[in-house]
């Protein structure tokens, strides 16, 4: 008798499983638009960016087109946001799903998030196991089979063609070109420890989103050099010089938090090694995922700033090379070290590129201007981004407090003029206001995304 209840039991269960359905398209949905899958994507990203040591203008470009394709795969489920085709820079329209059947479309875009960042970076090992972790939460949310593999076909064509799209923006004709320094008088030359080679000399010949040319911004010509103590040039000079050797605590801190360096190098003795870190952008576009978590915003809205976010990083970047490679402009360090100091060194290492103008200050301020815009104001924030890196943890009023403090902080560092952050913070913020000026991701044109 045992037996035989044990053996029912069993088919009652097979019977109970076997008829189980899949969960509706409103519970697969809701479950594969939970936006902590695709913010620790991102994450993954990031790591495997730093991993793979990208230069910074390089790294904007792996985001850009990542969070675009994602943007693009998600935005036919949500009717008041459009696409970006025919608004950026040459960029068509991109292929539309199959009319009149079910789709995944958070699962689409995550898909096409994946397949851009595993194309554009070198270490695909980094994420197979990611990958096959992450698509086994999808697999287990109960979407109907067809639809799970209709949506990942979905996703893997829209990253196609955004990678398309991305092969015909000039990046592959500029690998392997080389700055030839000049010495010219005032010019930058490498500086040390690694005197390494001009940091991307072609960068502003790559193809950008939103401006008309990279001209479209001109910063005013930087001073003059003149070694003259009264002179313009050298009251930065010795501002730079000064504050070097009477940094305060809080200056260090500020310095070292946004230092964001992808390799800095470390010299003991006659051996060399390297720290990796996040760039510029990876730090700016944690700071979305940080206040756009903590505002609970929904993953269109998330895309949203993302996708804004980096196309104006990237913009911003190619702008402010253009900038640097036309004054190519002589860092403090060369100039300290060879008229008057040669034992004199910044607080941080000197990037490898000219001084005018400030990089960091420019790519800060756009992001930040376009995060101001769509998220608020005077959100305030903490920033925990550069914690596990060993930088610490800042508080915020918002978000141009945040770009200001990143811009003087360069200052602090020793590698930047004052003329340098503060124009380059100014150009920042243009080519923020002229992202969302030109880049209209809802239907109604309101671009507030801050949940009220």
């Amino acid at each position: 008798m045992k037996f035989i209840s044990t053996g029912i039991l069993v088919l009652i269960t097979i019977f109970t499983f076997s008829c189980k359905k899949s969960s509706t398209a409103e519970e697969y949905n809701a479950k594969a638009a939970d936006p902590q899958l695709f913010q620790q994507t991102t994450t993954q990203l990031t790591d495997v960016i730093i991993h793979d040591i990208f230069k910074p203008p390089v790294a904007s470009r792996i985001y850009s087109y990542s969070f675009l394709a994602a943007y693009e795969a998600l935005v036919p489920g949500h009717a008041d946001y459009q696409s970006l085709a025919g608004q950026i820079n040459k960029f068509t329209a991109s292929p539309k799903p199959q009319a009149g059947v079910a789709y995944c479309f958070p699962l689409a875009s995550i898909k096409a998030f994946m397949v851009i960042g595993r194309t554009l970076t070198f270490s695909g090992d980094l994420w197979d196991d990611y990958e096959k972790n992450l698509f086994k939460k999808y697999e287990e949310m109960g979407i109907p089979e067809d639809v799970y593999e209709r949506s990942m076909a979905y996703g893997d064509t829209v990253a196609k063609h955004v990678l398309a799209y991305a092969s015909k923006d000039h990046y592959k004709e500029i690998r392997g070109f080389r700055y030839t320094v000049t010495n010219e008088p005032g010019t930058w030359v490498p500086t040390p420890p690694a005197y390494a080679d001009a940091c991307e000399p072609m960068w502003n010949t790559v193809r950008t989103f939103s401006l008309d040319s990279v001209t479209q911004f001109r910063c005013p010509a930087p001073a003059k050099y003149d070694l003259n103590k009264d002179s313009p040039f050298m009251k930065l000079t010795m501002e730079v010089y000064n504050m070097g050797k009477n940094l305060s605590e809080e200056q260090k801190a500020s310095a070292y938090f946004w230092d964001d360096n992808a390799f800095v190098t470390n010299v003991v003795g006659h051996a060399m090694f390297a720290n990796k870190k996040m760039t510029p952008a990876g730090h700016w576009l944690a700071i979305i995922r940080n206040v756009t978590t903590e505002k609970k915003l929904d993953l269109m809205q998330i895309n949203e700033a993302y996708t804004l976010g980096a196309l104006s990083l990237f913009d911003a970047f190619v702008s402010c090379w253009d900038e640097k490679y036309r004054s190519v402009r002589i860092r403090p360090e060369t100039v300290i070290n060879n008229n008057w100091d040669p034992n004199w060194r910044p607080f941080l290492e000197t990037p490898a590129f000219p001084e005018y103008v400030s990089g960091h200050s420019t790519i800060s301020a756009a992001c930040g201007t376009v995060l101001a815009k769509l998220i608020g104001d005077n959100v305030a924030f903490t920033d925990t981004t550069e914690k596990k890196y060993g930088h610490g943890i800042k508080s915020f009023k918002s978000f141009k407090d945040a770009y200001w403090d990143a811009s003087i902080s360069r200052v602090y560092g020793g590698i930047h003029y004052r003329d340098g952050v503060e124009e380059g913070t100014r150009l920042g913020e243009k080519i923020g206001a002229n992202v969302l000026n030109r880049v209209i991701t809802r239907k109604d044109k309101k671009e507030s995304v801050a949940a009220k």
